[in-house]
Parts: structure tokens; sequence; C-alpha cells
């Protein structure tokens, strides 16, 4: 199958049910994929936009968010969504069209070295140079978005990559489980809490992502330790 349907079987694989967007030459071939996908394309009127719908599903749902730009200002204009998605801990894989890789070593109309302009607001940002490697790129990409400590990743798609063949399938969703803390530590913990005089309890957003207001609601219920928390825990305690 054409790389470009592949690419689009991955996401399916991903169970994405929403990319937020814009369409451009360079995305062309995977917007065709979309056609006989179930895959809903949400078109919006600009590619911050797109970062920021994503970026909000993402901390809403727990499940990446999916933004698709073109290549260059398209790609550029991801950049403030998807830097506050990674630095706010909300999973989120952003997508851009690439120019064919036969320009890429010259100053070619829109072409910018997106690997490179993400990777520092991003956990994983990778570009596509086989079609073989899709299937594997895509898993990644979301698995780190969703790995603890959550945050964005990038996949960068030139457009001639896209149009080739490839045999390959979807790889297997593996899911993150979260490790539990060794008894010993839980009750060493528990201990310096009760010896402490003046105990108080700093509530983060990892206590958000994993649902745990109530949780704490009844724990300071039921010791009366003073609670505070930080940005992004805003919330956990009514």
């Amino acid at each position: 199958m054409k790389a470009a349907k592949l690419f689009v079987k991955c996401l399916e694989n991903e169970q994405v049910n929403f990319i937020f967007g814009i369409p451009g030459e360079e995305n062309l071939d995977v917007m065709d994929a979309l056609l006989d996908s179930n895959i809903q394309f949400i078109t919006t009127r600009h590619e911050q936009g797109a970062a920021y719908m994503a970026d909000v599903y993402g901390r809403l749902t727990g499940k990446p968010g999916v933004c698709l730009s073109t290549l260059g200002p398209g790609a550029t204009n991801l950049v403030t969504g998807v830097a506050d998605a990674n630095m706010d801990n909300a999973p989120l894989v952003a997508i851009a069209g690439q120019a064919g890789t036969s320009r890429l070593h010259k100053e070619s109309h829109q072409v910018v070295d997106l690997v490179s302009m993400f990777k520092p607001v991003t956990k994983y940002a990778a570009q596509v140079l086989e079609p073989d490697t899709i299937p594997e790129i895509v898993r990644k990409a979301f698995k780190l978005a969703e790995a603890e400590k959550p945050g964005a990743t990038f996949i960068d798609l030139p457009e001639n990559i896209v149009e080739l063949d490839s045999l390959e399938t979807p790889l297997p969703v593996s899911i993150n489980r979260l490790t539990f803390a060794d008894k010993a530590l839980v009750t060493e913990a528990a201990q310096l809490v009760k010896n402490a005089k003046n105990p108080l309890i700093l509530v983060g957003n990892g206590a958000d992502r994993a649902r745990a207001s109530e949780d704490i609601k009844n724990f300071v219920d039921s010791h009366k330790i003073p609670v505070v928390n930080t940005f992004m825990a805003k919330g956990i305690i009514p």
C-alpha cells in the first residue's frame, strides 16, 4: 500500500479519532488517505489553534491529541501549542508535511529543518526517510507522548516518501502501565507524615493526570493536613 495510507492505518491503530489541522500541498497524500478512514479531520482557521485543540484534547482524555500542518510556516505555527502541551505534560502528537528529500539539502521554498526546530519542545522528533519505518516511528511517537511524564512528540513527513509503497503493517499497541511504590517506602512515608510537627501536602500535575482528586480530598479530611498546589494542579481540592 502507499506509505500515506500505511501512516493513516498506524494512526487508526493508535485509536486516533480526530486530527486538527490545515491541509496543504505537502500533506495532501495523507489527506487523501484520510478519505477512507474513520478518523475525523477537523479543519481549523490557524495551525496554532490546531495545536491548542490537540493540547486540550490530550489534557482532558489522557490520549494523545493529534494536529497536522504543511511544511514551513504551517509547521512553525504549530510550535507554540506543541511547546505548551510539552511543558504542561499533555500528550500530543504533531505531524507536518515536508518537502521531498531531493530538495532538503538546499535553500528550497519553505524548507525548514523541522526536526531540529521541534526537538527542544518535544520528547521525540523524527523525520520519516523510508516508508517501511512508518509503523515504528508512529508507535514510538504515541508511546512516548503517553508515557510519564506525558508530553508532545513530532513526526516530519516528506512528500515523496509518503508516495512510495510499503508492505509493512502497524505495530501492536502496548499499554503504558504505572508501577506501584514499594510497600516499605509507603510505610516509611506514612511514618514520616505521622512524626511531622507541621506536615504539608503539595499537590502537583501528576495527581491531576491520575484523577486522584477524590482520594486526596478524603486523605485531607481524615488527617486535617493543609494543602497547597502547583499551577497545574489547580482545582484538585475544591
